[in-house]
């Protein structure tokens, strides 16, 4: 599949020629650049003069004079404004942890370019929003819900003393930024919102491309319009239609940016791609160690030439520390091996000696010593990953330390050796020691920021827990959540969607992605799965493969092989009298998995978690709720044909259908106890989905009444005769059928039955079948989902021929009903065999029961073997997995 940066490529080339040295692409980091100027010299065919490569702070850098400060000199100046302007007598060592929160806030201030005074303004009386015309309705709604809890007669001393530090917020900003200014040195936002605020800009460049941004903060947009109409800027987005389609986080930030932000920019280079809904492999995996997860990488390397294709595979950590056992674990085949990374200095033998020296040492003893150790500190064969890291590792506390001394010296920092002690450990954890290796050659492992503008046809996501993805998220701020979101600062909603497009843009053009998490509550643990992999399993249509890895587990696959027919299998096939229609998809799937299941009776593993919803589970809620909504319906109706006006009960009522997806959920996870449980997380998220889902049916009905119901949850089922080697004989075929109906059609006027199966995933795979030969082609079924059309079509032929169900000889038609992509006036579930809909089964029967005899007589032929899959894929989500690659 093509990458996106190869399309960015193309399109600069197109439009601007091979000579482009009079051009700057900007990124927001510097990963990108190599990859694309390969790319801009493999379309161009030949030399290409290169563009300049910089990223976006560096840009914001070069218009101005001044100098971005360390954090450590910042939080120094940030104190002395703090103690001049408040009075109050805070030690350094006290204010340096939320000395640190405050200049985030200013930083955030600055980059959303916010008016401090409106923000932090005193409100003692809340008739003063009524005069304040620059605040929207909502903003003064957001405002006064938060400045209402300092305005009862009960003011709580520590809501008196906040209400005190928050009327000088404005002063120490003010006086923090007059400080700074006259050392020519400044925070990051300050620096751009002064070059945001300029009049005249330096732009040397003929044109400036920017690529791969997603969340812009107003600083950049005011840059981007100022060259924008200057006309020299060119914007490449990397939008995925899942992200416009879905409930998830990148979703609705994606939904509200390109609403507003072409009104202000002439965006002529966007892309949406529709790639997270092609075919892709998805599996997630269950260790109870980070350790256990890390060994697996040896064996997900060697598995579809993963370790041949180079730089299309990565290993993604969402904890970062990870990085020295994931190296150790990769197998020695692999030669070229890029890290892109950033690993914690406080995990290092350095960093541990540094927060142990200082508590007998001044700084430059410190430093002295740790000079005097470095052939003991820097170990390990020349040019090893091991080396390199201590390397840089004694480089970085060098620099720390050295840094710490010169503050020291020049008065900034005068702390007390305790202070010391607990200011050194703070910066070491703050601390991480950056990887930059060859980016365009070798397996890749980096941590998620570095994944940004690149594509990888294989992924391996490490430790992609809740905490860790999205990375330890929250809302530690001075300015509450209502007034950030008031005057549009940065939220941790935010900060939540940035990650969503983070994780959702990884796999967008993906062939196979593996992701790991650890299930394990000890040390502090969750042990829960990322937001965004319950979300992938609830909203994608993708089949996800569910496994979990156990320690001292060997992972040494084999390929399956076929079982053959003995006398044991052959007995246990004359004892079977009965299949249902999944048996036989599952057949064409795999005759294998077909074996383990049908034959041998081996159940699918379960959740270990009692009422945990997987898809299976889902789906039985949904139709469980759908059956008991109708039955509680045609009660209260007391009748069976419903009308738009019977259905308005639900609209007029919603918590009917509320009290009946629990009930649903009682009787399907809790063994129909009375009252329902406290739900989980997961649990709560689902029952929201399903009653949604709910009330999406129930539109669709209302465009489709009058109607009638003739059940719900049938079962049906018919008698066939096959024939094998050894002669003849009956098979009955039978199953549930989700619901029988009984419309009419508003053209023709013709009354017909349906066999309708509910669907709640994506319709996007099922495709069109262009005739009744790819309903039995195993290939079908996963390039265009034909095992949904058997089964429906085989209910159908059993309705209609069925005096139980259709006395009268009615026409009978298989409909799938989508629920969640169910839209328009004129949707119309009903199958269609190449582009004429199954208006009648009828005329489709005796096609149809020719191959399904075909298939019933392959499985009960004697000298037929059971096969493994040719299609290795179908591996990936198959419950008997371990016994076929053991």
């Amino acid at each position: 599949m093509k990458t996106f940066l190869e399309h960015v490529a193309d399109d600069i080339i197109t439009k601007l020629g091979s000579n482009l040295s009079d051009v700057a692409v900007v990124f927001p980091n510097k990963r990108a650049a190599l990859f694309l100027n390969e790319y801009l010299a493999r379309k161009a065919g030949k030399p290409v003069w290169s563009p300049h490569y910089i990223t976006i702070s560096e840009l914001f850098r070069l218009q101005s004079q001044t100098t971005v400060a360390d954090n450590i000199k910042l939080i120094c100046d940030l104190h002395k404004s703090f103690v001049g302007i408040t009075g109050i007598d805070e030690t350094l060592d006290h204010f340096f942890s939320w000395g640190q929160l405050l200049l985030s806030d200013f930083d955030d201030l600055d980059k959303n370019m916010g008016d401090a005074k409106q923000v932090f303004a005193n409100i003692s009386n809340l008739h003063e929003l009524d005069d304040i015309k620059y605040l929207s309705d909502n903003q003064k709604k957001t405002i006064r819900k938060f400045f209402s809890t300092f305005n009862e007669e009960h003011e709580t001393e520590l809501r008196q003393k906040f209400g005190q530090l928050w009327s000088r917020f404005a002063d120490i900003y003010n006086d923090f930024r007059e400080r700074l200014k006259q050392q020519n040195i400044a925070y990051e936002g300050m620096l751009y919102r002064e070059v945001a605020d300029k009049e005249q800009l330096s732009m040397p460049f003929r044109k400036y491309i920017f690529v791969g941004f997603n969340m812009l903060q107003k600083v950049e947009q005011t840059l981007f319009k100022k060259l924008q109409k200057e006309g020299k800027a060119m914007f490449y987005w990397d939008f995925d239609t899942y992200y416009l389609k879905g409930n998830n986080e990148a979703g609705h930030f994606i939904k509200d940016y390109l609403g507003k932000f072409p009104n202000e920019l002439d965006i002529t280079n966007a892309e949406i791609y529709d790639n997270l809904e092609k075919e892709k492999e998805i599996t997630y995996i269950s260790a109870h160690t980070e350790d256990i997860q890390a060994r697996y990488i040896n064996e997900w390397i060697r598995q579809n030439n993963r370790d041949k294709d180079g730089r299309r595979t990565a290993i993604v950590m969402c904890d970062e520390k990870l990085l020295t056992t994931v190296i150790h674990c990769l197998p020695e085949t692999v030669n070229d091996v890029n890290i892109t990374s950033g690993y914690p200095l406080k995990y290092t033998t350095v960093g541990t000696k540094i927060i142990q020296g200082i508590r007998n040492n001044s700084v430059k003893d410190l430093i002295k010593k740790l000079l005097d150790s470095r052939d003991e500190l820097v170990s390990g064969e020349e040019n090893s990953v091991n080396r390199q890291l201590d390397a840089e590792a004694l480089f970085r506390a060098y620099s720390l330390l050295n840094r710490i001394d010169s503050l020291i010296d020049a008065g900034d920092l005068n702390v007390s050796q305790a202070t010391m002690q607990r200011l050194l450990s703070q910066l070491v954890g703050a601390t991480t020691i950056p990887f930059h290796g060859e980016p365009v050659k070798g397996i890749q492992i980096m941590g998620v920021l570095e994944t940004r503008n690149i594509d990888f046809d294989h992924v391996l996501l490490l430790s992609c827990n809740e905490g860790n993805m999205p990375k330890g998220l929250n809302d530690s701020s001075f300015i509450p959540h209502s007034i950030r979101k008031a005057f549009e600062l940065t939220t941790v909603e935010h900060k939540t969607s940035i990650y969503s497009y983070y994780f959702h843009r990884l796999i967008q053009r993906a062939k196979d992605v593996t992701i790991l998490y650890n299930n394990s509550t000890e040390d502090g643990n969750t042990g829960e799965m990322s937001r965004f992999m319950l979300q992938l399993l609830i909203e994608s249509r993708h089949k996800i493969g569910q496994f979990s890895l156990l320690a001292g587990q060997n992972q040494q696959l084999a390929l399956p092989s076929a079982i053959e027919k003995d006398e044991e299998i052959l007995r246990l096939l004359n004892e079977k009298t009965s299949i249902y229609p999944t048996s036989i998809n599952r057949y064409l799937r795999c005759p294998l998995q077909f074996y383990y299941r049908d034959i041998r009776g081996l159940d699918e593993l379960e959740d270990d978690e009692e009422g945990a919803i997987d898809n299976r589970a889902f789906g039985n809620i949904f139709h469980k709720a759908s059956e008991l909504m109708y039955k509680d319906l045609a009660q209260r109706v007391n009748h069976e044909a419903f009308s738009a006006s019977d259905l308005n009960v639900f609209d007029e009522h919603p918590e009917l259908i509320e009290l009946t997806v629990d009930k649903a959920i009682r009787e399907e996870l809790f063994d129909g106890t009375p009252t329902m449980p406290q739900l989980n997380g997961m649990q709560t998220i689902n029952r929201e989905v399903i009653i949604h889902y709910l009330h999406r049916l129930i539109d669709i009905d209302k465009q489709l009444a009058p109607f009638s119901i003739l059940g719900t949850e049938k079962n049906v089922s018919s008698k066939t005769i096959i024939r094998t080697s050894n002669g003849e004989r009956e098979i009955t075929i039978g199953g549930f059928i989700d619901r029988l109906d009984q419309v009419t059609d508003p053209t023709t006027r013709e009354t017909r039955i349906r066999v309708v199966d509910y669907k709640t995933g994506s319709r996007a795979l099922v495709k069109r079948v262009n005739d009744i030969e790819e309903v039995f082609n195993p290939e079908m079924i996963r390039e265009k989902h034909t095992d949904y059309y058997l089964q429906t079509m085989l209910y159908a032929t059993m309705v209609r021929n069925s005096r139980e169900y259709n006395p009268d000889e009615l026409p009978v038609s298989p409909a799938l009903l989508f629920i969640q992509h169910a839209t328009g006036d004129d949707y119309d579930p009903t199958l269609a065999i190449g582009k004429e809909k199954i208006t009648d089964i009828r005329n489709l029967e005796a096609e149809f029961k020719t191959g399904i005899s075909r298939v019933l007589s392959e499985i009960f032929e004697p000298h037929a073997a059971f096969n493994p899959t040719e299609d290795r894929r179908n591996c990936s989500t198959c419950p008997f997995y371990q016994l076929c690659f053991r």
